[in-house]
C-alpha cells in the first residue's frame, strides 16, 4: 500500500526518461497548435528546415552551416518546452501509476433482500448496493458506513500508517474503496459505480495531461498569441522593407528569411510560453505533495486569490480537546489539596480532559505514584444525567463536574456553595475557558480551569495572512464570549459565534457580494451548503460523502489546518507564473538589442555600432540563447518561487527588482558568452 504522496527527487530519472519520450510525441502539431507561442516557433523549425535543404542542393540565403545552426536551435527550444511540461506531467503520471497499482478487484458480500449474502465481484456493484466487509477485507467501492464501527487502514489513499475510526450515522462514515477494515465489521451502502470510486477520480486528477487551463491561464495565453501575432506581421513587413531599402540605397543586402524567422522567435515571448502549461501542471503536483486532490485547475488557481478564510475553531485553531490549565481554590482551601482531590476523582476519566487533569498535578504539585487499589477507590462514572463524575474512597467522596450541577450537589448535603468562588467561575467562563467545580464530602474545594489550547504559532501564521490580504474568520458553535476570547488570544480578524449551516451561508453570500473569495473546510453533511458556496472548498476525507461532492478539494490527512497551506500553494502558483511572465518579458526586450543590430546589419552597415557587446554572431547566440534559457528555469516552474507572505505591492517590488532587473541584465551575460564560446569554438 502507498500513499500519494512523492519522495521522488524534482529530476528522477525514472520520469526524466519518460520525459524525453513524450517530449518527441508532443511534436505533433495536433499538440504543438495548443500553445500559439510554441507553434510559431515549431513553423519557425520546420521552415527553417526546408531552406538548409534547399541550401544543400541550391543556391540559399544563407550558409547551409547557418541555417543548420539556426534550425537545430529552434528545433531545441520546442523540444526543451516540450521537456518542461512533460516533466511536469511525468510526476503526475508517476503518482497515477502508483494508484493503479492499489487498485483491484475483490469479492464482496452483497446483502440480498432475503438478508442473505450473495459473493459477487466488486466491478458488479452499482450505487445503493449493501455490502458487509469484516475485519481483514478490502472495501469493494466508495461508501458510506450505515451499521457497525470499526477501524479502517487508509494508507493507501492518505499514507498515514494509524489506522482510523469510521461509523455509521456521523461525520465519519464516509469510506474509501480500496481500503482495508482491520477490526470489527462494518455494513456499507455503496455510493460510486465501478470505474468511477475516490480512487479512479484521484488517478484522473494527478494526470497533468488532463488539466484544464485556468482563467487566468487561458487569459495569459490569449495576450501571448496577440503579441505573437504583432510581432510576425512586424516581420513579415520587414523582408519587403529590406529589399525597397537596399534597392533605393543602391547598397547592402537584404535580410534573409532565415534571420527573419531567428529574428521572430527571439522577439515573441517564447520563454513563458515554453513554461506556461509547466507551471500549471506543478502547483496541481505540489498540491498532490500536500496531500490534497484538487477537481481541477479552477480550484487550485481560486485558492491564490482567496481573501477571507473561515475556519473552524476546534482542530484547527485550537487543538481539539480542551486542557487543565490551573487549579483555582476556594477561600480558606490549600490549592495542593483541590489539585489532590481533582486527580483522584480522574483517574478513571480517559478523556482528553480527564488526562490533563491528572498531568497538572503531577507536574505542578508532584502527585504521581497512586495506589488506587490500596485506597479501595470506586470510580463513579461519567453521567449525562447527573452531570459529574468522581470517586468514593473510605469514608470520602469526591467529586467534579459542571458549575450547576455541582452547586445543587453541595446545597443537597447542606453546605453552601462560596459566593466568591461562583465570581471566579464568572471570570474563567468569560476568559473563554470552562470550569470544573470540585467537591470533597460537600464542601466546595475550587475549581479546575478547562481551557481551549491556541495552537503554537497560529497567531503568527494569522499575522502572515494578513500581510497578504487575507482575513481570516473563525468559525464556532461556543458562545459569543467564548468565542470572543479565543479570537482575541488566536489572532483571527473575526469570529462567528453559536454558528449555524444557515449562518454559515449567510456570512459566505455576504463576502462574496462584496467581491471576495473565501475559502472554508467541512467535513460533515451540515457543511454541504456551505461548502457549494464557498470559491474554495475543502472537504475533509473521513467526513461525509455529501462534504466531499460538495466541496473542490479533498484533503486526504483530514487536517483542518491544511486550508492555510492550501492557500499558501494556490499563492506560490500566482506568484511563479508572474515572476516567470517579468522574466520573459524584460528578458525578450534585452534580446533586441542582440539580435536587431546585428540582423539589420548587412541592409544598414551603420547599425554594426549598435553592436555595442562586440558580437560576432549575434543571431546565433540570441537563439541558442533563447532555447537554453528554458532548460534553465523548467526547475524554477517546477519548484515554484519561494513563498513569501508579503503584501501585494511588496511582492510587486520584489519580483520586478528581482525577476524584471534579472530578466533585463541576464541575456547580456549569457548571448555574450555564447558568443565567445562560439568564436573560442571556430564556429563563427
Amino acid at each position: 500500500m502507498m500513499s500519494t504522496r512523492s519522495a521522488r527527487p524534482l529530476f528522477d530519472p525514472l520520469i526524466v526518461r519518460r520525459a524525453l519520450r513524450d517530449s518527441l510525441l508532443k511534436l505533433s502539431p495536433r499538440h504543438q497548435l495548443r500553445n500559439p507561442v510554441m507553434f510559431t516557433v515549431y513553423l519557425g523549425s520546420a521552415l527553417t528546415t526546408l531552406l538548409f535543404v534547399q541550401a544543400l542542393f541550391r543556391t540559399g540565403d544563407e550558409s547551409p552551416g547557418f541555417i543548420l545552426a539556426i534550425s537545430a536551435w529552434l528545433w531545441f527550444t520546442v523540444l526543451f518546452a516540450n521537456f518542461a511540461e512533460a516533466m511536469a506531467e511525468g510526476r503526475g503520471k508517476a503518482q497515477a501509476d502508483t494508484l493503479r497499482k492499489s487498485r483491484q478487484d475483490v469479492i464482496a458480500r452483497r446483502l440480498a433482500a432475503n438478508k442473505l449474502y450473495e459473493m459477487v465481484s466488486s466491478s458488479e456493484l452499482g450505487v445503493g448496493d449493501i455490502v458487509v466487509v469484516k475485519a481483514g477485507e478490502l472495501i469493494p467501492l466508495d461508501g458510506e458506513v450505515i451499521e457497525g464501527v470499526a477501524s479502517v487502514d487508509e494508507s493507501a489513499i492518505t499514507g498515514e500508517s494509524a489506522p482510523v475510526i469510521r461509523e455509521g450515522g456521523g461525520d465519519r462514515s464516509a469510506v474509501t474503496g480500496g481500503t482495508r477494515v482491520l477490526s470489527d465489521f462494518l455494513i456499507v451502502r455503496c455510493t460510486a459505480r465501478p470505474g468511477e470510486s475516490f480512487l479512479d477520480r484521484m488517478i484522473s486528477m494527478v494526470e497533468g495531461a488532463k488539466r484544464q487551463k485556468t482563467p487566468n491561464e487561458i487569459a495569459l495565453d490569449i495576450l501571448l498569441a496577440a503579441m505573437t501575432i504583432v510581432f510576425l506581421l512586424a516581420c513579415a513587413t520587414l523582408v519587403s522593407f529590406s529589399q525597397y531599402s537596399v534597392l533605393s540605397a543602391g547598397r547592402g543586402t537584404p535580410i534573409t528569411l532565415t534571420v527573419i524567422v531567428a529574428l521572430l522567435v527571439c522577439l515573441i515571448p517564447t520563454t513563458i510560453g515554453g513554461l506556461l502549461s509547466a507551471i500549471g501542471i506543478a502547483g496541481m503536483d505540489r498540491m498532490i505533495q500536500a496531500n490534497v486532490i484538487a477537481t481541477s485547475g479552477r480550484a487550485v488557481e481560486a485558492a491564490g486569490d482567496v481573501d477571507v478564510l473561515l475556519l473552524d475553531k476546534t482542530g484547527t485553531i485550537t487543538l481539539g480537546n480542551r486542557q487543565a490549565v490551573e487549579f483555582v481554590p476556594a477561600d480558606g482551601v490549600d490549592v495542593a489539596r483541590l489539585a489532590d482531590a481533582a486527580q483522584l476523582s480522574s483517574l478513571a476519566d480517559e478523556t482528553p480532559e480527564g488526562r490533563s487533569i491528572v498531568v497538572l498535578a503531577k507536574q505542578k504539585y508532584g502527585l504521581r505514584g497512586r495506589d488506587v487499589e490500596g485506597l479501595g477507590a470506586h470510580f463513579i462514572s461519567f453521567s449525562a444525567r447527573t452531570r459529574m463524575s468522581g470517586v468514593d474512597l473510605e469514608g470520602r467522596q469526591i467529586r467534579k463536574g459542571a458549575v450547576d450541577a455541582m452547586e445543587s450537589y453541595v446545597r443537597e448535603r447542606g453546605h453552601e456553595f462560596p459566593r466568591s468562588l461562583r465570581d471566579r467561575v464568572d471570570q474563567i467562563s468569560k476568559s473563554g475557558g470552562t470550569p470544573l467545580v470540585v467537591v470533597d464530602d460537600g464542601q466546595a474545594l475550587g475549581v479546575i480551569y478547562l481551557k481551549d489550547i491556541v495552537k503554537g504559532g497560529i497567531r503568527e501564521r494569522f499575522a502572515e495572512l494578513r500581510q497578504m490580504g487575507i482575513k481570516t474568520v473563525m468559525i464556532t458553535g461556543d458562545n459569543p464570549l467564548t468565542a470572543a476570547a479565543i479570537a482575541a488570544e488566536a489572532g483571527v480578524d473575526d469570529f462567528l459565534a453559536e454558528a449555524t449551516p444557515e449562518a454559515k451561508l449567510s456570512m459566505i453570500r455576504e463576502y462574496q457580494a462584496g467581491g471576495r473569495l473565501v475559502a472554508m473546510t467541512g467535513d460533515g453533511t451540515n457543511d454541504s451548503p456551505a461548502l457549494a458556496q464557498a470559491d474554495v472548498a475543502v472537504a475533509m476525507n473521513s467526513g461525509t460523502q455529501a462534504a466531499k461532492e460538495a466541496g473542490n478539494m479533498v484533503d486526504l490527512d483530514s487536517n483542518p489546518t491544511k486550508l492555510i497551506e492550501i492557500v499558501e500553494i494556490g499563492k506560490q502558483l500566482l506568484m511563479t507564473r508572474g515572476a516567470l511572465t517579468t522574466f520573459s518579458i524584460a528578458n525578450d526586450v534585452s534580446k533586441y538589442f542582440a539580435i536587431i543590430p546585428a540582423a539589420f546589419a548587412s541592409t544598414y552597415p551603420e547599425l554594426g555600432r549598435l553592436n555595442l557587446m562586440g558580437l560576432s554572431s549575434g543571431i546565433l547566440s540570441a537563439v541558442i540563447f533563447n532555447a537554453l534559457i528554458i532548460v534553465v528555469l523548467i526547475p524554477l516552474a517546477l519548484r515554484g518561487v519561494k513563498y513569501q507572505a508579503v503584501g501585494a505591492a511588496t511582492l510587486l517590488r520584489n519580483n520586478l527588482i528581482v525577476y524584471g532587473l534579472g530578466g533585463l541584465l541576464v541575456p547580456f551575460v549569457g548571448i555574450k558568452l555564447i558568443d565567445l564560446i562560439l568564436v573560442g569554438l571556430q564556429l563563427v
